[in-house]
């Protein structure tokens, strides 16, 4: 095979060269059918979780967190995004550290209220009845009622300035062992939310 450096060109140029015109046709008719949608963050978003951050000598404060995700596994590093207007985002960016607590379903009117509030106005552990525990590594506190807690410090703000995003290194990890089998929250936007459904194993050679 022989490769050029090709011209700027349209899918609609590109694609009868790799296919035939038949499945050309097709393929345009099937793009017909589908619909554009402009809600793409509530198809790719995770499941909700709380931060915690304690503020200098002052109470600590959490918030709801739905965009994060893993980045690395050695040392594990979780990517977030904390909106510039958010109370929270000051207090990360001071501090340094925090406490990301992953909450089951039954902690979902907490979950929701907090994030329909902000830490400014009110205690939010005391409002929600939220019990924050020591953690070992960070000032921050953890969250009894969440079945996970990571105890977190801020290793990467290159890309706060212009995305809102921080990236934690994990410097502790823990898990109540009370909690069997908790099942987690995951926002799907404007006041709706899907819980985790059955379980399912398959063969795998990853993590």
């Amino acid at each position: 095979m022989i490769c050029r450096k090709a011209k700027s060109t349209t899918t609609d140029q590109i694609l009868p060269v790799l296919v035939k015109q038949p499945l050309v046709r097709r393929l345009q008719r099937l793009q017909a059918q589908w619909q554009r949608d402009d809600t793409i963050f509530q198809r790719l978003e995770p499941d909700l979780s709380l931060c915690s951050r304690q503020r200098a000598k002052r109470r600590s404060n959490v918030m709801t967190m739905s965009w994060h995700m893993m980045v690395e596994f050695d040392p594990p590093l979780v990517a977030c995004v904390v909106s510039g207007v958010n109370f929270s985002f000051a207090v990360l960016r001071s501090t340094r550290e925090a406490v990301i607590a992953i909450a089951a379903h039954r902690l979902a009117k907490q979950v929701v209220g907090i994030g329909n509030c902000s830490g400014r106005n009110i205690d939010n552990f005391g409002h929600f009845g939220l019990t924050p525990l020591p953690a070992r590594q960070v000032r921050a506190p953890m969250i009894k009622e969440c079945f996970c807690n990571l105890e977190c410090q801020v290793k990467d703000t290159r890309l706060v300035k212009r995305y809102n995003l921080f990236i934690l290194e994990v410097l502790e990890a823990w898990i109540d062992p009370a909690q069997k089998h908790p099942r987690t929250l995951h926002h799907g936007g404007y006041g709706s939310f899907a819980v985790d459904g059955p379980i399912i194993r398959l063969k795998s050679g990853t993590r």
